[in-house]
């Protein structure tokens, strides 16, 4: 009879146990595990380094020993929830070159320039838009001239040089600055076209030297009365209300091909809305292994306002244009979506 009960005894704890178990099972299936918290956010890095050597010993054909340096970053911090967007980008480039001809260091890459857009879904393809824009420079860029055989007689190489360079850049001289109202057009992932037809926009020139340059116009005071035109009688801000066009495009050819462009169009509807401002900047990107890269970028920039000399010295209007082959150091990152 005693085995008889404890055999009974047994089996009832048996039975307990798996009822808990099954009670307990059941419970953890209603409940479900956590759904995972959305990601709203969605970040990207590229930077570059590229560096290039060249040594000659003996060489007929003549020629000067190079080194250069030359740095890249693109970041990327995009927001999407609903219909709501931000988007957010930063780019930077900075690059030295050294000649043993010239016996400084020569900035040959200097370009800041960030975009931000916040955007509200309003039709298929279509979205309601306001744009901001900054473009302007880290640095003083310089164009050097051939010093003169007395500068090199009376002060070092060095200083030679420097007395004999030209500024023609700086830090917010200029700089660009845009807000614009608009929409966007997207028909794809690779495609996005963005009219801003109400744009506001500042044009900043810090150094007075550059103001006339760049178009500045002359402060009031001094329009009819200056008999000699000196660079501080020019404003340091113009004023620009026009409409814009943006059109980037990106495209993957491969995993390890890639190509991207962007086409900025301005017509200033105060002062001539027919000769457009244009900035059109495209990259090509070779990815040879993990961290090495092979990149071809081009700058090219039509400013109305924006005169230049050639050689002998003439001012008028012309075309900028920028090429960059680079090979060397790459890494990028992306956040999951």
């Amino acid at each position: 009879m005693l085995a008889v009960a404890c055999a009974h005894a047994g089996a009832q704890n048996i039975n307990d146990a798996a009822a808990e178990a099954a009670k307990t099972l059941m419970e953890a299936q209603e409940t479900g595990t956590p759904a995972p918290k959305p990601q709203y956010w969605n970040r990207s890095l590229l930077a570059k380094l590229d560096f290039g050597q060249t040594s000659l010993t003996n060489w007929v054909a003549g020629g000067y020993n190079t080194v250069t340096l030359a740095s890249y970053v693109d970041a990327n911090a995009n927001y999407k929830r609903d219909k709501l967007s931000w988007t957010n980008r930063l780019q930077m480039d900075y690059g030295f070159i050294y000649s043993a001809d010239k016996p400084i260091i020569q900035g040959n890459k200097d370009r800041f320039y960030f975009e931000s857009k916040l955007g509200y879904v309003a039709a298929r393809n279509l979205n309601y838009t306001a744009s901001f824009n900054l473009k302007t420079q880290f640095a003083n860029n310089y164009k050097y001239g051939t010093p003169s055989s007395e500068m090199l007689e009376t002060m070092s190489p060095h200083e030679a040089w420097k007395k004999s360079r030209e500024l023609k850049a700086g830090s917010f001289a200029p700089a660009y600055i845009d807000l614009g109202l608009g929409v966007d057009w997207v028909p794809g992932n690779w495609l996005t076209v963005n009219m801003a037809p109400l744009t506001g926009g500042l044009v900043i020139v810090n150094i007075p030297g550059l103001r006339s340059t760049y178009g500045m116009e002359l402060k009031d005071e001094y329009r009819e009365t200056a008999e000699e035109i000196r660079p501080e009688f020019y404003r340091p801000v113009r004023f620009e209300l026009g409409a814009q066009l943006k059109a980037d495009i990106k495209v993957n050819i491969n995993e390890t091909f890639k190509y991207s462009t962007q086409l900025v169009l301005f017509s200033d509807y105060l002062d001539k809305p027919q000769n457009m401002r244009v900035n059109w900047d495209n990259m090509i990107t070779w990815q040879l292994a993990k961290y090495i890269a092979f990149t071809l970028t081009t700058n090219m920039i039509y400013d109305d306002k924006v005169h230049i000399a050639d050689e002998g010295g003439v001012l008028r209007r012309r075309l900028q244009f920028k090429e960059y082959v680079g090979f060397g150091f790459s890494y990028s990152f992306s956040s999951a979506k």
